[in-house]
């Protein structure tokens, strides 16, 4: 099964070379002069986000660790979907009709009454938080992986619930994983 048949794919460098105006062939040359092979990803992106500011890239900081992130895909330092850390995320949303706090109340209702997520436990009471703008449900499991969702507005009256499942080991868990949240997030209603 190929990456991008798991819904995992490299950094997208048509999409840099649009939004930069430099060849992809151009960035690799300017990431290998710099060393950028021996250094870790936190130092990289300081030098490239410097030469998008002199370019006036909008957005500098983002492109700065997209173009590092597929310099080290380029490398093989990392596979796509792998964080900077060796780990894996899976994510996955839905849009619900609703407020933040209706859509908050119909995930709470989804995971509450639930023993198993994919052969995971979860570990102490999830925890809760919100600001005026979103609402935020987490927990962590046994096996150290952690679950955060995050729900915003994405239009007059309707919000995202958005799922990531981070902190994974195994490359092999985020398919799984992405199709797990999904049938979570269909079971969420939302009464309004």
């Amino acid at each position: 099964m190929t990456e991008q048949s798991r819904g995992i794919r490299p950094t997208n460098t048509g999409a840099v070379e649009r939004a930069t105006g430099r060849s992809w062939d151009t960035w690799i040359t300017r990431l290998t002069d710099l060393g950028a092979a021996e250094l870790r990803h936190a130092e990289i992106v300081p030098h490239i986000q410097r030469d998008l500011e002199d370019l006036g890239i909008e957005n500098a900081g983002w492109w700065a660790q997209s173009i590092t992130v597929g310099y080290e895909q380029h490398i093989g330092r990392r596979v796509p979907g792998q964080q900077a850390d060796g780990t894996f995320s899976a994510g996955v949303g839905r849009t619900v009709t609703g407020t933040l706090d209706e859509a908050l109340a119909g995930w709470q209702a989804a995971v509450h009454d639930r023993g198993d997520f994919a052969g995971r436990v979860v570990t102490g009471e999830p925890s809760v938080t919100s600001t005026p703008k979103w609402r935020y449900w987490r927990c962590t499991f046994a096996d150290g992986t952690r679950v955060e969702v995050t729900i915003g507005e994405s239009g007059p009256g309707k919000c995202r619930i958005a799922v990531a499942h981070n902190r994974l080991v195994d490359h092999d868990d985020v398919a799984v994983l992405k199709e797990f949240w999904r049938t979570v997030l269909a079971d969420v209603t939302v009464a309004s």
